[in-house]
């Protein structure tokens, strides 16, 4: 008797599990055909956050903020990223009045500092990623093309063998290579433009290498080869300087915070605690300490800046 009220039990379990789980697969093909709906396939889209954002993306400021975005290597559009700086200022101005017991104009002007502060600290740590990235691939890059060259093939073909096989950064940069050599541009002149958008010494050393083997002909692969074993030993010899110095810059980091952090819960224990810096000389002595604070902070940077 009681085997047979187990099974009945199982078999009543794994109906129910059944019916549940078609239950689950309904509502998961109606809510994707809701945001079909809502996206219309690639048309208009009914959301006004949306066509505003897709608005500000087309004017000229918004290709500035694009600009810097890029070479941040930070995979957001500008209206993405305006988009998430009120919200942070939003998020700062309630930790600061619900942790903090700040008023609210104190509030508004400490959370436009730190967004405003990161913002500009987020690009200056982030400058050129883009470009130091790809200079991380041309050890790879110079690899590609000698084992192409090596093969028999002509530079044209490795240059589109690279923009097949390598990672981005470098797949869109010689990706555009491949389609201007396509359409019938010299060697030489795509690569000067390439070098021009890049801008950076190591490529330049790469560009000059691959147009004078060109010109004067030779073992273009076995100079590729050790140019990627030199450029991997000096990749090595930067990560070893960034090791050595990375204390000097986390504390570059934290000089700037560690003090508004203090002052916060300071002002969080007494009350009224900041009321003296919004008086006459407390907005002087706030001053200092920003330019003191912003001082330590580059000195520090450029101090521990050190280039291989």
């Amino acid at each position: 008797m009681m085997e047979a009220l187990v099974a009945a039990a199982t078999v009543f379990v794994f109906l129910y599990a059944i019916y549940h789980y078609l239950g689950m697969r309904k509502l998961k093909r109606e809510w994707r055909k809701e945001v079909q709906q809502f996206y219309l396939d690639g048309e208009k889209r009914k959301s006004v956050i949306v066509l505003i954002g897709t608005k500000f993306d087309e004017t000229e400021s918004a290709k500035a903020i694009e600009r810097k975005l890029s070479d941040a290597n930070i995979p957001f559009t500008p209206s993405e990223f305006i988009g998430a700086l009120i919200v942070g200022y939003l998020g700062i101005i309630i930790v600061l009045m619900n942790m903090f017991n700040l008023l609210l104009l104190p509030s508004l002007f400490i959370a436009l500092l730190l967004v405003e502060g990161s913002r500009r600290l987020l690009f200056i740590l982030r400058k050129n990623k883009k470009k130091q990235m790809f200079i991380e691939q041309l050890p790879e890059i110079c690899r590609i093309l000698a084992n192409s060259t090596r093969s028999g093939m002509t530079l044209n073909q490795g240059i589109q063998l690279i923009s097949q096989e390598i990672a981005e950064p470098a797949k869109s940069e010689f990706k555009r290579m491949a389609h201007e050599l396509s359409l019938g541009i010299d060697f030489s002149m795509a690569l000067r433009t390439m070098e021009k958008r890049i801008e950076h010494k190591e490529f330049q050393l790469f560009a000059a290498t691959l147009l004078i083997q060109k010109k004067a002909g030779g073992n273009i692969s076995a100079v590729l080869d050790e140019m990627s074993q030199t450029l991997d030993e000096r990749k090595l010899l930067k990560q070893e300087v960034k090791t050595m110095t990375a204390e000097q810059r986390y504390v570059s980091n934290m000089v700037p915070l560690i003090p508004i952090f203090l002052v916060l819960m300071m002002n969080n224990i007494i009350d009224g605690f900041l009321d003296p810096l919004f008086t006459g000389i407390g907005i002087v002595l706030l001053t200092l300490f920003l330019i003191g604070t912003v001082l330590t902070f580059v000195i520090v940077r450029k101090i521990t800046n050190i280039r291989v």
